[in-house]
């Protein structure tokens, strides 16, 4: 039942190329920034990277994807990586955009087992009209585009509407990042990393999970646990050097009630 490995490095070792991820993270917020990196390290390309944005410019999953590593990304946000962006309108490559919340719940229904399910969001438009560009040429023009889907109406909560069938998703390997986990797998994230990774390590065939603390099984009680050690396969022992490498999305500041505008500019170092 110890399911702990010895470094980022063995833990990552057999995914291979063109293996699918679920990955979790929030912009810069529950990274699991170095399986990301032992992952970059071991070379695997062709990758298909199921998350809610790919990571920013020159962190995170933005790493992999500055090397050329990732074929195909289904998220629900392309801003804050201009390499992202670029990749994405030259071609490099394909990007599956899909609502937040339609993507959480396809991660969730992969990981419990539901093919499949309704739902309003989208109903209507090019998400389930077809025709939003998922790949771009060269040259700029529209390589390939995205298929209708599937209508039903139900009146459940009142009258009659649209919705729209979105299919579950399900992944090679999950790679998610913890505050508090145990031998046994099972994991407590820590405030706002709480949002894709529970959901990730749910979609993952192989789960690696890598946390802040590494504690006794028992430690953690039932209440604690956000996702249990069913869920989970693999699990890194980050060291404290690791866990702190949490760089600032974006800074923001404002001025100190009664200090003038240049004694706030002196001391942002402007």
């Amino acid at each position: 039942m110890d399911k702990t490995v010895s470094s980022a490095a063995d833990a990552v070792a057999d995914i291979p190329s063109g293996a699918s991820l679920a990955v979790g993270g929030f912009g810069l917020s529950g990274v699991p920034i170095v399986a990301i990196r032992a992952l970059l390290a071991q070379g695997a390309d062709d990758l298909e990277v199921v998350s809610n944005n790919c990571g920013v410019d020159g962190w995170g999953l933005g790493e992999l994807l500055a090397a050329g590593r990732i074929r195909k990304v289904i998220a629900s946000y392309i801003g804050e990586n201009r390499e992202f962006a670029r990749q994405y309108l030259s071609g490099e490559v394909e990007v599956e955009l899909t609502p937040q919340g339609t993507l959480a719940e396809r991660l969730r229904a992969g990981g419990v087992g539901i093919p499949a399910f309704y739902t309003a969001t989208g109903a209507g438009t090019a998400v389930s009209e077809g025709g939003m560009p998922l790949r771009y040429a060269p040259d700029g023009q529209i390589a390939l585009t995205s298929e209708p889907k599937e209508l039903r109406a139900f009146d459940a909560f009142g009258p009659a509407r649209e919705y729209v069938l979105e299919q579950a998703i399900r992944t090679d390997f999950g790679l998610v990042r913890a505050g508090v986990g145990d031998r046994h797998g099972n994991l407590r994230f820590e405030k706002s990393t709480r949002n894709f990774n529970p959901l990730a390590g749910m979609a993952g065939r192989v789960t690696i999970a890598e946390v802040d603390e590494l504690v006794e099984p028992g430690v953690l009680g039932p209440d604690d646990i956000h996702l249990p050690g069913i869920y989970v396969d693999r699990v890194i022992a980050l060291t404290s050097q690791e866990s702190a490498d949490l760089p600032i999305e974006k800074i923001t500041v404002r001025p100190r009630p009664g200090a003038s505008t240049t004694d706030d500019d002196n001391e942002r170092g402007r």
